[in-house]
């Protein structure tokens, strides 16, 4: 796997600007929408499961958890993306992660931040 795998974050021409600070260095907040998230649960598939465990016994990374875990963040980013652009906002600050399980089945993820409207200072 290359390292563009591995990566996250927005795709270009993304038209929410999305960060973890609490503001964005020369613009300004002109309106709070409020809170968005985005979530999504993944099941982990069989093979994956077989192979992290032996993985597991010998040590080192879980390539395919890892992979899976990457397009499921991106997948939470981009729900919270639309449901801010639906909203009306132009920005999320203060965006998050959680992870967790999901009843033994699977991973829960959600991206949360606040939705703004900013503009150039």
């Amino acid at each position: 796997m290359g390292i563009e795998e591995y990566g996250g974050g927005q795709n270009p021409g993304v038209d929410v600007l999305v960060v973890t600070t609490d503001d964005v260095p020369g613009y300004r907040v002109e309106r709070v929408i409020g809170e968005v998230f985005g979530l999504t649960v993944r099941s982990r598939h069989l093979g994956s499961q077989i192979g992290a465990g032996l993985k597991s016994m010998v040590g080192g990374e879980l390539r395919g958890l890892t992979k899976t875990l990457v397009e499921t963040r991106n997948q939470a980013m981009a729900r919270l993306v639309d449901q801010a652009a639906a909203r009306g906002a132009n920005a999320v600050l203060a965006i998050r992660f959680d992870v967790t399980e999901a009843a033994d089945v699977g991973t829960e993820v959600c991206a949360y931040g606040t939705a703004v409207v900013v503009a150039q200072a």
